[in-house]
């Protein structure tokens, strides 16, 4: 891939971000950037906790995983439909009936302040370290791909993925996300997409072929019951 597509690709996605956040903005309140007014649809915010589950990391280390551990990452998978089902069917009408936006406001009214506070912190601290990880993988990927052709430093390529991102998300917040996440869900599923297709018809597969394929191949294993195992079913 042409380091200009790239940068095509990288022009194009950015301008739409900024498009969906100067339509978010409109009418915005001062609680707009926590709760987004409470009226996100819900189909959207399905949507994009597709992106959110996978991400760019997933896309790619995944592949290698698989190569180093067989398919016992879908244990994962299975556990986070799990918790998606618990929260479908007990968070979510609690937060309803409690008119919450948060998991933590309920700590708060169940267990006190400094549960709601702690949990609070567990959140922050995680969850930054994790999109720190997510967004460190995507940058260098961008810094091989393209922006070491144009021998721009890596910190400066930190330094302006940072001042985007802020950009399109501090007047709107969590509203803009919303959509932002469902625009992401769209072109990661659309990449896995395009990505089988070409891998399938490189190989000379057919479809049926290509599942046969990954059926009986030795990697094709999803279940690891050995208890000694980091990767154990109960682990």
């Amino acid at each position: 891939m042409s380091p200009l597509l790239i940068f095509v690709i990288i022009l194009v996605y950015y301008s739409l971000l900024m498009i969906i956040s100067g339509l978010t903005s409109r009418h915005s309140r001062d609680n707009t950037f926590f709760d987004g007014d409470r009226r996100s649809p819900w189909f959207l915010v399905a949507f994009g906790m597709i992106g959110s589950g996978i991400s760019a990391v997933s896309l790619v280390s995944i592949p290698g995983n698989v190569g180093n551990n067989n398919l016992y990452y879908f244990q994962f998978i299975l556990g986070t439909l799990a918790g998606y089902l618990f929260i479908v069917f007990i968070l979510t009408p609690l937060f309803y009936k409690l008119k919450l936006v948060s998991i933590y406001t309920y700590l708060r009214i169940r267990f006190g302040g400094t549960t709601y506070k702690t949990g609070s912190l567990f959140f922050l601290v995680s969850q930054s370290f994790g999109a720190a990880l997510r967004l460190l993988l995507s940058i260098k990927i961008l810094q091989a791909a393209f922006f070491d052709t144009l021998h721009i430093p890596y910190f400066l390529t930190i330094i302006g993925v940072l001042f985007l991102i802020w950009l399109y998300t501090n007047k709107s917040g969590i509203k803009t996300i919303v959509w932002t996440d469902a625009l992401q869900s769209f072109f990661l599923i659309t990449v896995i997409i395009i990505s089988i297709i070409t891998i399938k018809n490189s190989l000379g597969l057919s479809t049926s072929g290509m599942l046969r394929s990954i059926v009986h191949h030795p990697y094709a294993k999803i279940f690891n019951w050995d208890i000694r195992a980091g990767s154990n079913f109960f682990k």
